[in-house]
């Protein structure tokens, strides 16, 4: 562990803010110009004035929470992440002892097909050159070596690792996966090492297979004691913070936060 203290409560408020935004979802029912979709009253509006839809019973107050439900259910997953996103860079920020915090983030810019230029951007790294906590450096340095050695024959990066986060990967769409493979490619390109922090166990086991086939490092939500296979073991061995201790001490405030959304969610009103 390192000498300093972190605030966990701002911790804490780091990882909910973006959970909260999830209890203002409003479903659009397909009219995509509308941000900030339908209310229930204007819901009723929109079906009542539908003929079939009003025959068939289709404007009632159920429908339009199975609609919010639904919907919501993919918001409260993709705030779970931005949550998981901002916490581990705020750790890196905290462990490393970064002088200024936007070393933690990492972004290229790339050409469109039409000729634009666009950034992309990773979510987290851990560049040695700014690393001041020397303990930290040291382990980040070591890890680099010993995961580079178990992916084969890979120069080991000089820069430093890039992260990209995410709450959990059970998405098996062939275009996220390509574009996370280009992503690794320009990261060596970088004289980084691409690895997946996932805050979860759930991965398909196929989805690591092919993206360590393509020299990218992985990191999951098991509770393995291995800094190369678990997240939480790398945090606590490698970065000197014990991640797993503080969601469980945490659980019952982020499950009363969680509840609250859901039970939102699930309501007509």
């Amino acid at each position: 562990m390192t000498n300093d203290v972190p605030d966990e409560q701002k911790y804490l408020e780091t990882f909910l803010q973006p959970i909260r935004k999830c209890k203002d979802y409003r479903p659009k029912f397909g009219q995509g110009n509308l941000n900030k979709g339908f209310s229930l009253q204007e819901f009723k509006v929109l079906y009542g004035a539908d003929s079939f839809y009003s025959w068939v019973g289709l404007d009632t107050d159920l429908m339009y929470a199975a609609h919010r439900a639904a919907g919501g259910m993919t918001s409260i997953y993709r705030q779970v992440g931005i949550g998981c996103e901002r916490l581990f860079r705020r750790i890196i920020v905290d462990t490393t002892r970064y002088i200024d915090p936007s070393f933690a983030r990492w972004s290229y810019t790339t050409q469109t097909s039409s000729g634009k230029s666009k950034t992309l951007s990773l979510d987290g790294r851990l560049k040695l050159s700014e690393i001041r906590n020397q303990s930290v450096l040291n382990k980040v340095n070591q890890w680099i070596t010993d995961y580079c050695n178990g992916l084969g024959e890979v120069t080991q990066p000089y820069n430093g690792i890039v992260f990209e986060v995410r709450q959990g990967y059970k998405s098996k769409d062939s275009k996220r996966q390509n574009a996370d493979i280009d992503n690794a490619t320009v990261a060596w390109a970088n004289d980084y090492l691409p690895v997946f922090a996932i805050f979860s166990a759930q991965i398909d086991s196929d989805i690591v297979l092919r993206y360590r086939n393509n020299r990218c490092g992985i990191l999951i939500g098991t509770m393995n004691g291995d800094p190369q296979i678990s997240l939480y073991a790398f945090c606590e061995q490698v970065l000197g913070y014990n991640l797993a201790d503080f969601f469980q001490r945490k659980s019952d405030e982020i499950k009363h936060e969680i509840h609250e959304v859901l039970e939102t969610l699930l309501s007509a009103e």
